[in-house]
C-alpha cells in the first residue's frame, strides 16, 4: 500500500511538471553581444547593422556594428539578416488572473463590490500561468495586470513574464487605479417589454455623483484623524498625491468629455483613457489636456452602423497623427489568449496609416511612457533593462514573427510552450505522411 501511494504521488508530480510553466531563467552571468541584426530601437529609429551589448541585465552598448564590432564581448550571437526589438508591452491585461474561464477557482480578475481602490491585482497574479507563457514566443515580455469589475476596479501592477512568483514578476507595483466610467446611454431591456433601441440612461448622472462623492469622502477622511481604519479611503491617498496614475475605461464621446472635466475638477494630473472608441471625435480636447490613450484592439467590428468600416483598424493611427500619445490594449472577448496578438494589432495600425516604426511605438515606447516605465523599458537604449528579442523577420507580421532568442532583464528565456510543442509534434506527423506518399 505504501509503495502504491509513493508511486501515485510521483506520477502526480510528473504530470504537474509536464503542465507547469517553463522554469525561470537564471540571472545573467556573462556579457552578451548581438551582432549584425537590424535593430528597431522602439523610438522610431533603426540601426541596419547593429551591435547590442548587455551585462548584468542592462543594455551597455547600442551602436553600429561596422564601427564598434571590436567592442563585442562575452557570448556573441551572430544575428545577420535578423531583427532585434525591445520586448513588447501588453497594457490593461488580465494575464495570470484567470486560467480557465469555466473554473471559478481560477478566476481572480474581480471582487465583489463597487468602490474597490484597495484591491491589488498583483497579489492574485499567477506567475506559472500557461496562458501567460504563450505570450513570449510572439515577443510580448511585459504586461500591466489590471483588475476588472466594480465602479472602481482596483489597482494594477506591471510584471515581466519570467518569474517564480508575483514578487519576482513585479517591475512596478501598484502603478494605477482603474475606474469604469458609466454609460450615458443604454439599450432597452426587451425581456421587460421595453423598446430594444438605444436610449439615455437615467442613472448616468447619479453614477457620476456617486463617484465624485466617493472621492470627496476619501479626501475628507484623509484630512481627518483617521482613527477608524478605512482601507478604500486609505488607498486613495496615493491617487491624490500623484503616486498612482488613473486609468478610466470609457468609449463614448460625451463620456470622454465628462472624464476630461472630472480630471480638472479632481485635479488628476496623470490620467489615461482606456478603450477610447470615440476618442477621434474629441481628439483636440484630449491633446489640449495632455491625456494619453490606450485604444482597444484593432481586430474588431465597428460599434455603430454609421461608423467607418475600418474605424477600429485606423483609430490608433488617426489619434497619433493628432499628436496624442497612443498605445494599444487588447481587452474584450478571450482577451488573455488574444493578448499574444499584440504585435499584429500594431501591424494592422501600420497597414492603416502609420509608418511601421511609428506603429511599433504603440506597443513599446509609447506604452512604456503611458505606464510610467520608460526609464527602464520600451526602447533599446543604454542603461535600460535588457528585455528584448531576436526575430527572423518583421515582428509585426504574423508570417515572419519567428523568435530565435529572447531575454528578460538579461536572462535568456525558454520559448517553448505547450502550444509550440504540439505544433512541432503535428508538423512532424504531416512531414511523415508526405514522406510516405
Amino acid at each position: 500500500m505504501k509503495l502504491f501511494n509513493i508511486t501515485y504521488i510521483l506520477a502526480f508530480i510528473s504530470v504537474l511538471g509536464l503542465n507547469a510553466q517553463q522554469m525561470p531563467a537564471a540571472k545573467q552571468s556573462e556579457a552578451v553581444s548581438i551582432l549584425g541584426a537590424t535593430a528597431h530601437i522602439g523610438n522610431g529609429e533603426i540601426i541596419e547593422n547593429s551591435l547590442i551589448i548587455f551585462e548584468d541585465g542592462k543594455i551597455t552598448k547600442v551602436g553600429d556594428a561596422a564601427a564598434a564590432a571590436s567592442q563585442a564581448k562575452g557570448e556573441i550571437i551572430n544575428a545577420q539578416g535578423k531583427h532585434i526589438y525591445p520586448g513588447f508591452i501588453a497594457p490593461n491585461a488580465t494575464l495570470g488572473l484567470v486560467e480557465i474561464d469555466a473554473v471559478r477557482a481560477t478566476d481572480d480578475e474581480d471582487e465583489i463590490g463597487e468602490m474597490l481602490p484597495h484591491i491589488r491585482s498583483l497579489i492574485a497574479y499567477n506567475a506559472e500561468s500557461q496562458v501567460t507563457e504563450t505570450m513570449r514566443p510572439n515577443g510580448v515580455l511585459l504586461g500591466q495586470i489590471a483588475p476588472r469589475g466594480g465602479f472602481i476596479s482596483g489597482t494594477s501592477s506591471i510584471v515581466q513574464f519570467d518569474a517564480w512568483n508575483w514578487e519576482d514578476a513585479a517591475v512596478k507595483t501598484d502603478d494605477g487605479l482603474h475606474i469604469n466610467w458609466p454609460n450615458s446611454v443604454r439599450r432597452g431591456r426587451w425581456w421587460m417589454g421595453e423598446d430594444p433601441g438605444i436610449k439615455p440612461s437615467k442613472e448616468y448622472q447619479e453614477n457620476i455623483i456617486k463617484l465624485k462623492s466617493f472621492f470627496a469622502e476619501a479626501k475628507a477622511y484623509l484630512a481627518g484623524d483617521r482613527k477608524e481604519s478605512n482601507l478604500p479611503y486609505l488607498a486613495m491617498e496615493s491617487v491624490f498625491n500623484g503616486d498612482k496614475k488613473v486609468y478610466i475605461h470609457v468609449n463614448g464621446e460625451k463620456e470622454i468629455l465628462d472624464v476630461i472635466q472630472f480630471k480638472k475638477d479632481e485635479k488628476l494630473d496623470d490620467l489615461v483613457i482606456v478603450g477610447a472608441y470615440n476618442a477621434l471625435k474629441v481628439a483636440d480636447e484630449l491633446k489640449a489636456n495632455n491625456i494619453g490613450v490606450l485604444t482597444g484592439r484593432p481586430h474588431s467590428l465597428p460599434n455603430q452602423d454609421d461608423d467607418d468600416y475600418d474605424l477600429p483598424y485606423k483609430l490608433a493611427a488617426e489619434l497619433s497623427k493628432k499628436g496624442i500619445l497612443v498605445g494599444i490594449e487588447g481587452s474584450g472577448s478571450m482577451e488573455r489568449m488574444n493578448s499574444r496578438n499584440l504585435p499584429f494589432y500594431a501591424g494592422t495600425a501600420a497597414a492603416y496609416g502609420l509608418d511601421k516604426e511609428e506603429a511599433l511605438k504603440l506597443i513599446t515606447s509609447n506604452t512604456a511612457k503611458i505606464l510610467g516605465i520608460d526609464e527602464f523599458a520600451g526602447t533599446l537604449e543604454e542603461g535600460k533593462d535588457a528585455t528584448l528579442f531576436i526575430s527572423e523577420g518583421d515582428a509585426l507580421d504574423m508570417r515572419t514573427n519567428i523568435l530565435t532568442d529572447a531575454f528578460i532583464q538579461g536572462r535568456k528565456i525558454n520559448l517553448d510552450t505547450r502550444q509550440t510543442k504540439l505544433w512541432k509534434r503535428y508538423m512532424e506527423k504531416y512531414e511523415r505522411q508526405e514522406a510516405e506518399e
